[in-house]
């Protein structure tokens, strides 16, 4: 499901034509913050030594042409000549063409979502049809940031301690189950600042801003274009307010909210009524293919079907593993991306029906003990950056009863996730160390070359009003819409009226007109009869 969930996210003004952007002015003089300074002082050095590219293997090696290497960052921008870490890149290089007349553009940067996503395996998107124009103009270059993979993994805690097996429905916890929730977070913030002392302050959105201005200069870029999704898409738009003048070509796909007010536990509040909305748009799905799924010919009896399927597994877990916290987990993956609906409407409804096959093949443990392993360690350096970067980056209240009066409030209207994602953020609560305030994103107009944003209306992993947000702040930006749809992450998707968007921004510097007429929404997925064999598909992670 991982390897999905990716190339669904992957699927992703200067001068007009395919010429490249003329030099830009050069770099004002490093003065200002000691962080400024910093950042001046890493990207010179990163300019002189360039990018080493090599074989990629391991962890990195992907289908393609792809090359591997590393960039050196400062742990801390105010000590550039301290310790440095080093970020891993990926590259395919511009393939020109059939005939090699289609002139090089320059390197495609793509940012990831998270934190704490990694983007190496983006250049295998140039093996993909809809990749096929902008992998002939440009290099397409992916990375992990910092903390991420290889770019000196951060880790909290110990993958093989990470509790496995059934766990109960994160929807209505008991006040037993709080109690834990909130002593597991407490543990996991102490072992967090144990684990990695004073270099855990440093793992923040407004450095990983700035290690993207080292990126380039590496890659001996003289302006920036650069393709961001989710998260990805607010590192774009910090960077786009500290380097203006770097700034060649700038998409922005699905981006949170970057309103100060909102980084992080305001937009965190914001999340669980997009998620419900989508819910129920999957539901609705289910019933209108009734004759395949036989779960009820309307989103309430889809619900009600869950219901019993949560319950069933409560009492007595699919395969002594799959509890109704697993299903649950991976229910919730399939509000990111449609075309995951029909495999898990396919394990619900065989369930429901007597075979649980497809859930187990879903949501359960991976058979081998040695892939198990490598997707826990996998797992936990995710939530250990997501973890740092969100805690280091704002204000978060710190009693308990702020957090529980928010969740119960808006689980009244949203049930299915918003005791989750006080889950997942309370280490917040417990953080310690220095918190940073949130930059105010903001450009004047003639600051940056018009940037692109894209969004779906009705997006559960980044509401809609952070794009609207994001375009009011980028002074110029143009905003395409796909209406009516809920996929996360669209650059290279299904619909071709936002890809002819992004091609004709990418490769011609052309921005739509404003008001830009919203894009229709692409096909819905077709349902598979519950008798084919299941996927083969990675299990959604346990919450």
């Amino acid at each position: 499901m991982r390897r999905l969930a990716l190339f669904a996210a992957l699927a992703v003004l200067a001068s007009s034509g395919a010429t490249a952007a003329p030099a830009p002015a050069p770099d004002p003089a490093p003065v200002g913050t000691a962080e400024e300074r910093g950042v001046a002082v890493a990207a010179a050095r990163a300019g002189r030594d360039g990018v080493r590219w090599g074989r990629c293997t391991g962890q990195h090696a992907m289908p393609g042409r792809a090359r591997c290497g590393t960039v050196a960052v400062p742990l801390d921008y105010a000590r550039p000549g301290g310790p440095s870490l080093r970020l891993t890149v990926s590259r395919t290089a511009a393939t020109g063409g059939t005939d090699g007349t289609v002139v090089r553009q320059g390197a495609l940067l793509f940012g990831p979502g998270g934190p704490g996503a990694s983007g190496m395996s983006f250049p295998a998107v140039a093996l993909t049809p809809a990749w096929k124009p902008l992998a002939e103009a440009y290099d397409l270059v992916g990375y992990a940031p910092r903390g991420v993979g290889g770019s000196a993994p951060l880790l909290c805690a110990d993958p093989a301690e990470r509790p496995v097996g059934p766990s109960p429905a994160p929807t209505r916890p008991s006040r037993a189950l709080l109690r834990e929730w909130r002593a597991e977070a407490e543990r996991y913030a102490t072992a967090c600042a144990r684990r990695n002392g004073a270099a855990l302050r440093h793992h923040t959105s407004l450095n990983s801003a700035r290690d993207l201005e080292v990126v380039r200069a590496a890659l001996g870029e003289p302006r920036l274009t650069y393709l961001g999704v989710a998260y990805g898409g607010y590192l774009g738009a910090l960077y786009a307010d500290l380097f203006p003048h770097r700034v060649r070509r700038m998409v922005l796909d699905s981006p949170v909210d970057p309103d100060p007010a909102r980084v992080w536990y305001r937009g965190h509040l914001a999340r669980p009524a997009a998620y419900e909305t989508r819910w129920a748009d999957f539901r609705a799905w289910v019933a209108r293919h009734d004759d395949v799924h036989g779960l009820g010919g309307d989103a309430g009896a889809v619900a009600r079907a869950y219901e019993r399927a949560s319950a069933r597994l409560a009492a007595r877990p699919a395969g002594g593993t799959v509890g109704p916290g697993q299903l649950h987990a991976a229910m919730l993956t399939a509000l990111h991306h449609d075309e995951v609906w029909p495999h898990r409407a396919r394990a619900l409804a065989g369930y429901v029906h007597g075979d649980d096959r497809q859930l187990l093949a879903q949501a359960g443990p991976m058979p081998d003990a040695a892939a198990r392993a490598e997707l826990a360690a996998r797992e936990e350096n995710t939530r250990a950056v997501y973890t740092a970067v969100r805690c280091n980056d704002a204000p978060w209240p710190t009693a308990w009863k702020v957090w529980e009066a928010d969740a119960a409030r808006l689980a009244r209207g949203a049930p299915f996730t918003a005791w989750d994602h006080v889950r997942t953020d309370l280490p917040c609560a417990s953080w310690t160390g220095p918190r940073q305030r949130p930059r105010d994103v903001r450009t004047g107009p003639g600051e940056l070359p018009p940037v692109l944003v894209l969004a779906a209306e009705r997006d559960a992993a980044a509401p809609y009003r952070g794009a609207l947000e994001l375009q009011r702040r980028l002074a110029g930006a143009a905003l395409v819409t796909e209406r009516g749809a809920g996929s996360h992450a669209l650059s290279g998707g299904p619909n071709t009226c936002v890809d002819g968007h992004l091609r004709a921004y990418l490769l011609h510097g052309r921005v739509p007109t404003a008001p830009t007429p919203p894009c229709t929404p692409h096909a819905e997925p077709r349902p598979r009869p519950r008798d084919l064999p299941p996927p083969v598909l990675t299990p959604a992670p346990a919450p």
